[in-house]
C-alpha cells in the first residue's frame, strides 16, 4: 500500500516528516537556516544525515515493474482508505485518503514506475488528487520517482504547484521503502526536489509492534519515523506504522501545532470493469498534468496501461 503523505495546501501543514540528523530552531525564522542547511549539504548528498547519500541507478530495476515489498506491497487494482482527524489549536477536520494502485505505467527518469492514484479528503470535500510513481529495484527496495498533486479549494481546481518529476529541475528519486529495514542504519532520503522544498527523510524507528485499526489487528509491525529538514519545528513529524503484505495501517503525529491521525479502515480489490474506469480517470489526470506543468511534467512520457506481463520479472526477456 502507498505511502501516506500529509503535505497539505488547504489542511495546512507539510509532509510527513521530522527530524534527528538536522536541527531547526521553532518559528518561521528557522526555516531559512534549515533550507540553507539543506542546500549546503546537497551537493554531497548527505540530506538526511551521514550515511544517506542517494544511491540511484536506473539500471539496477526490471524492465518490467513489480512491486513486492513485504511492508510496501503494490498490487494493480488494490484500494485502501484510511480515515482520521487533524487537530490544530481551534479546530478539529476529518480526513479520508483513497488510495488506489492503477494498472499504469509511467517512464520515470528512464525506469518503467508503477502508478498510484491518491484522493484526499477534508470533511468530505476533495482538496488534493495525486499520481505518485514508484518502482522496484531488484534488491527490493522500493523507490518514489516523483508526484503530481492537482490541488482544489472549495471543490474549484487551483494547480499543482508542488509537482516534482526525478531527473528534472534538480529533483532527485528516493527510497520510500528499504528492503530490509534495520534499526539504527543510516537515515535516508525518500524523494528530494529542492525547487518545490521538498526533502523527506525516513528514520526506522521500531520492529516487532502491534497495532489494532478497523481492518484488523497487525503484528510485527514496522514503525518509521519521517520528517522534512526543510520545515521549521513547528511542522512536526510522523510516524508510520507498516504491516506485512498490507503496507500502511496507521499514521501519527509527534510534536507540531498540528496532530493527526489516521487508520486504514478498508482493503478492497477492485474488478476488472472498475479497475478499468480507475484507468481512465488516472490517465484523464495525467493528460490533464501536461497542460498544467509544462515545464515539468510535459517532458514525461505519458502514461500507459499495463500490458500483460508487465507485473512479470524481466528474466522472462531472456
Amino acid at each position: 500500500m502507498v505511502q501516506y503523505k500529509k503535505r497539505l495546501t488547504a489542511l495546512g501543514s507539510a509532509l510527513m516528516l521530522v527530524l534527528a540528523t538536522v536541527t531547526s530552531t521553532s518559528g518561521a525564522a528557522a526555516a531559512a537556516p534549515a533550507r540553507a542547511a539543506a542546500a549546503a549539504a546537497a551537493p554531497q548528498e548527505e540530506l538526511c544525515g551521514p550515511g544517506s547519500a542517494i544511491r540511484f541507478d536506473r539500471t539496477a530495476f526490471p524492465k518490467k515493474p513489480k512491486v513486492d515489498n513485504k511492508w510496501f506491497p503494490l498490487k494493480p487494482g488494490m484500494q485502501y482508505t484510511t480515515t482520521g482527524t487533524v487537530k490544530t489549536a481551534t479546530e478539529t477536520t476529518s480526513r479520508t485518503v483513497v488510495h488506489t494502485v492503477t494498472g499504469l505505467t509511467k517512464v520515470v527518469d528512464g525506469v518503467k514506475t508503477v502508478v498510484m492514484w491518491d484522493r484526499d479528503y477534508s470533511d468530505g470535500e476533495l482538496v488534493e488528487s495525486e499520481l505518485a510513481f514508484f518502482a522496484q529495484n531488484r534488491q527490493g527496495d522500493v523507490w518514489l520517482f516523483g508526484e503530481y498533486p492537482e490541488e482544489f479549494e472549495n471543490g474549484k481546481f487551483v494547480g499543482a504547484p508542488s509537482t516534482f518529476i526525478s531527473g528534472l529541475d534538480k529533483a532527485q528519486a528516493g527510497i520510500a521503502m528499504k528492503a530490509k529495514p534495520r534499526i539504527s542504519a543510516p537515515h535516508y532520503v525518500q524523494a528530494y526536489a529542492p525547487e518545490v522544498d521538498f526533502l523527506d527523510c525516513g528514520d526506522v524507528l521500531k520492529k516487532h509492534q502491534q497495532v489494532r485499526v478497523p481492518t484488523g489487528h497487525y503484528k510485527d509491525v514496522l514503525v518509521i519515523d519521517e520528517y522534512n529538514p526543510l520545515e521549521p519545528a513547528s511542522a512536526g513529524h510522523q510516524r508510520k506504522f507498516y504491516s506485512q503484505g498490507t503496507g500502511l495501517v496507521r499514521v501519527t503525529a509527534v510534536g507540531g501545532a498540528e496532530q493527526e491521525t489516521m487508520d486504514l479502515v478498508r482493503i478492497k480489490k477492485l474488478s476488472k470493469d472498475q479497475l478499468r474506469g480507475i484507468n481512465r480517470q488516472a490517465l484523464s489526470l495525467d493528460n490533464h498534468a501536461y497542460t498544467v506543468s509544462k515545464d515539468v511534467y510535459a517532458k514525461t512520457p505519458r502514461a500507459q496501461v499495463a500490458t500483460p506481463g508487465d507485473d512479470d520479472d524481466d528474466h522472462d526477456d531472456d
